[in-house]
């Protein structure tokens, strides 16, 4: 078992050597400047390395790179292993980063509590109290409630 450090090394490794491979060495057109490495995460035995990416795009662009990832995947393994210079050279597995759409929909939901927000400033801009403006008991009504108290036991 390796140790944490190396797998994140590697990780680190193979993350930069996929995207300059992508960028300079892969003449597929499905696979422009539109994808983008975010992230790489190796297993601790090291056999299996886990590639997070990203496609700006719409729905048939993000299909079309991961076809030519996947069809690249034997190029990009070996460009990996001729870096890493490691006994065995990860399989690597492409999937697609779902934080452009975690993000966006955090955006939507905030955009939607500030709407909120905004109604009910409007609403409360207006407002008065429903009851007293301090609503709170004082120390000298503590102690006018217990007089006021004494008063009708004595008259009983």
């Amino acid at each position: 078992m390796a140790d944490n450090a190396r797998a994140k090394r590697l990780a680190d490794l193979i993350r930069e050597v996929v995207a300059q491979k992508l960028q300079r060495g892969i003449k597929d057109p499905r696979l422009g400047s539109h994808v983008t490495i975010t992230d790489t995460r190796v297993t601790g035995d090291l056999r299996e390395a886990t590639v997070f990416y990203t496609v700006y795009g719409d729905d048939e662009e993000r299909a079309a790179a991961a076809a030519g990832l996947e069809s690249a995947k034997g190029v990009l393994r070996s460009a990996v292993g001729q870096a890493a210079g490691v006994k065995f050279t990860p399989t690597l597995a492409f999937v697609a980063d779902a934080l452009p759409e975690n993000a966006r929909t955090i955006e939507d939901l905030l955009d939607r509590a500030r709407e909120s927000d905004a109604k009910v400033r409007e609403a409360s801009a207006g407002a008065a109290f429903a009851g007293e403006a301090d609503p709170y008991k004082k120390p000298e009504d503590d102690a006018a409630d217990a007089a006021g108290a004494s008063d009708e036991d004595g008259d009983a």
